[in-house]
């Protein structure tokens, strides 16, 4: 059964249904209504204001990069900038990757970057050397634990140096 024509434009087929409306919508009306739908919560909201510096948590996953992009559509008509701020926390065979991918998008993006490093924020701790340390010592938190707090703590600082006014994530 084919797919049925876009609720929006009439002219193309339909990729997606959102769950909500019930609208079935072609790739183009889709991303042009997911964009006017943040738009008007930011604007609505009063999250972002013209002249904010925007610091984007930037992981390389898809909804760091979703949400880059669409800012970055969005900046002529939010008067915002923005700078992406990735961590890296030091965790062997598993961030290179995706700092790569970070990388990447702020090259093509045309965007500043900036890395910070756990290594560099705590006087040479990395998640590999916490995960060292508190390996059979019997305390009962995970890793995620200490990760999340230090995470946190390097996008407020990573924010600090690109004098952003505002962090999203």
């Amino acid at each position: 059964m084919p797919a049925p024509p876009c609720t929006s434009c009439h002219a193309a087929r339909a990729a997606l249904r959102r769950p909500r409306s019930g609208h079935a919508l072609c790739g183009a009306c889709f991303c042009a209504t997911f964009e006017a739908e943040v738009l008007h919560t930011v604007l609505a909201g009063r999250l972002l204001p013209p002249g904010a510096v925007v610091a984007v948590g930037a992981s390389g996953g898809k909804d760091s990069t979703v949400l880059a992009h669409v800012l970055r559509e969005l900046t002529p008509r939010l008067g915002i900038s923005l700078h992406l701020v990735a961590v890296d926390e030091g965790i062997g065979g598993y961030r290179d990757a995706a700092l790569a991918a970070v990388r990447r998008q702020a090259e093509r993006w045309e965007l500043p970057l900036t890395v910070v490093a756990y290594a560099d924020l705590f006087g040479g701790w990395t998640m590999d050397a916490v995960a060292r340390s508190t390996a059979g010592s019997g305390r009962s938190r995970s890793c995620c634990t200490f990760c999340g707090v230090l995470r946190r703590r390097a996008l407020e600082e990573g924010a600090r140096l690109v004098g952003a006014t505002h962090i999203v994530t």
